[in-house]
């Protein structure tokens, strides 16, 4: 079936329908004008037989939903109306949420219900909340509704019609009025529960050191206490401020912006405050804290039995040098630890999306800092690709992207949870790309598919990446559920016979590799090319670059899945 995707941005949501509806033999497009002359040209274009809208913050105008079925993800469940459902959900403390896929109609949120999905509201951020569990049920009921059309018997339920049991309940969007933070009365809890509601947008507006900005996540703290409202320490970018009962760890800011300035966008928070913020002390935690502790950390390490755990969740999946640095520190003394097994992530949401392009943005010199960033970055993958001592396994609870899907390749195993999206490629940010992908991607899928995954620059089901052979394991699990069975399967293989195996076989693979074409050969080659892009003032990357951090439209053609699909999993895989 010819479906056209309309969305406000090509999200994760948006990219994991793309992926997963393809998977199924649909023909796809994306567009991203999604409003007058230019949403009627793409239709025009495509001739679709259906129109989904994954994620859309504007209204179908009346002369195509009335011609075409245009079907809306909603996420919230029946019944449930209004442009801030899942910040309302948070606000409100649900326990469970849902999402549904309704039929668009001159009332917004108001169609015909074509399929609904309910999922449960753990305590954590938005971003990560809308990239799981909402993104699981999203899934769901818009598999359903599709199967629904295409059957041609299904008649959907109105809702204002008898059959929809659900009260009608319509909200307005959540202001800054609500989400305020009371620093003099509000408990860490309450905090929590607003800066987790509005990451990463729009985030809580408040008053910090003479300036506005909007808080971006939050995170619990323990130990340290003070003056409600005041900054206590630093912690890996972040910044600590005090409750009425405790404090919060506040990992990223993003300035308001002043009307005619210049396009704000979210940074560490230490890095955001720059020269305004005052001399703190660095409360640095141990590796692996004590695990009754309530405090965050971005990179931790545990052990059970003969597997090492080393954990790392950075904002948005982005990974700066002084991050890179940090998390090759902390791999080396993994390293140095008397384990079997290594699993490197292993988190609920993102793994890696490669450098930071936000903190390159942001530097007197991008182009210095794009060299510096992706030099450390590559000593991190080069780190995972020779160490033969043990078996590294790479765990993505959540998506990857660029840089952050070739780290995952470095390792001697890829685990996968089944909801995640993969975009294993650099050309959309107008680069060549390094990380060793020239070895490590043709080595598992082989060159022909190495070689289209890089030209198409589309979004991988979990599924399909198993299906070619860029994943070794699918985890078919719920988000909240996906460490613990990592811990399980690890533990397991770090006792079995068929590990120890593999360990004896991986120095001599390594010395193989090095005789036919060494390591640093991929990588000086890789660099050389980025190198001439980084320091190109006229290259798209800056271009590009620029407007994925303010957020502004990507120049470029649509996005279509029409060819057949990717080929097995290659016999040639070392």
């Amino acid at each position: 079936m010819r479906i056209l995707l309309v969305a406000s941005a090509f999200n994760s949501l948006t990219q994991r329908v793309f992926a997963e509806l393809g998977d199924r033999g649909h023909h796809l497009a994306v567009e991203t004008a999604t409003e007058g002359e230019a949403l009627r040209a793409a239709v025009g274009r495509h001739a679709p037989e259906l129109i989904l809208a994954p994620m859309l913050t504007t209204a179908i105008p009346r002369d195509i939903w009335s011609e075409y079925t245009c079907l809306i993800v909603h996420p919230g469940p029946p019944g449930d109306r209004g442009p801030s459902s899942l910040d309302w959900a948070m606000h409100e403390r649900e326990q469970r949420w849902g999402v549904t896929v309704l039929q668009a109609g001159a009332e917004m949120d108001a169609g015909d219900v074509w399929a609904s999905a309910s999922c449960p509201m753990p305590p954590v951020d938005k971003s990560d909340l809308y990239r799981n569990e909402i993104a699981d049920a999203a899934m769901d009921a818009v598999l359903t509704a599709v199967d629904r059309f295409a059957s041609g018997r299904h008649r959907p339920l109105a809702q204002s019609g008898p059959d929809l049991r659900d009260a009608v309940r319509t909200r307005p969007y959540l202001r800054q009025e609500v989400r305020r933070i009371d620093w003099a009365a509000d408990t860490t809890d309450a905090v929590l529960r607003k800066l987790r509601a509005a990451s990463s947008q729009p985030g809580v507006l408040d008053e910090l050191l003479g300036a506005e900005w909007f808080l971006l996540g939050g995170h619990p703290e323990d130990r340290l206490r003070g003056e409600p409202g005041r900054l206590l320490a630093t912690r890996a970018g972040a910044v600590c401020r005090a409750t009425t009962d405790g404090a919060v760890w506040i990992p990223r800011l993003r300035p308001r912006r002043r009307p005619g300035g210049p396009p704000a966008f979210a940074l560490p928070a230490v890095s955001a405050l720059g020269d305004l913020l005052p001399p703190l002390p660095e409360d640095g935690v141990p590796l692996h804290p004590d695990e009754r502790r309530r405090t965050w950390s971005d990179i931790r390490y545990r052990e059970a039995g003969s597997a090492g755990f080393l954990s790392f969740s950075f904002p948005g999946g982005a990974m700066g040098t002084e991050q890179c640095r940090r998390l090759l520190d902390a791999y080396r003394y993994a390293c140095s630890r008397p384990t079997t097994v290594l699993v490197l992530g292993g988190g609920r949401d993102l793994f890696s999306n490669g450098i930071h392009l936000h903190l390159i943005e942001a530097a007197a010199d991008p182009a210095a800092e794009s060299w510096a960033n992706l030099s450390a970055m590559n000593d991190v993958v080069e780190a995972v690709l020779t160490t033969t001592d043990r078996m590294v396994v790479a765990a993505l609870g959540g998506n990857a992207a660029a840089g952050g899907v070739m780290l995952a390749l470095a390792a001697d195993e890829v685990w996968c949870r089944r909801g995640a999206v993969l975009n294993p490629h650099y050309r959309l940010m107008g680069l060549y790309g390094s990380e060793y992908w020239t070895c490590t991607l043709p080595r598992r899928v082989g060159s022909a598919t190495a070689e289209r995954l890089t030209r198409q620059a589309l979004p991988v089901s979990a599924a399909t990446a198993s299906r070619i052979g860029l994943v070794d394991r699918l985890l078919d699990c719920q988000a909240a559920d996906f460490g613990a069975e990592v811990g399980r399967l690890a533990a397991r293989l770090a006792t079995t016979q068929q590990v120890h195996e593999r360990i004896g076989a991986k120095k001599s693979a390594l010395e193989r590799q090095e005789e036919a074409k060494p390591l640093a050969a991929f990588r000086d080659a890789e660099m050389a090319r980025m190198r001439r892009i980084f320091f190109d003032p006229q290259a798209p990357y800056h271009v590009l670059r620029r407007a994925f951090v303010t957020r502004q439209p990507r120049p470029g053609a649509p996005l279509q899945r029409q060819d057949p699909p990717l080929p097995g999993r290659s016999a040639g895989r070392l």
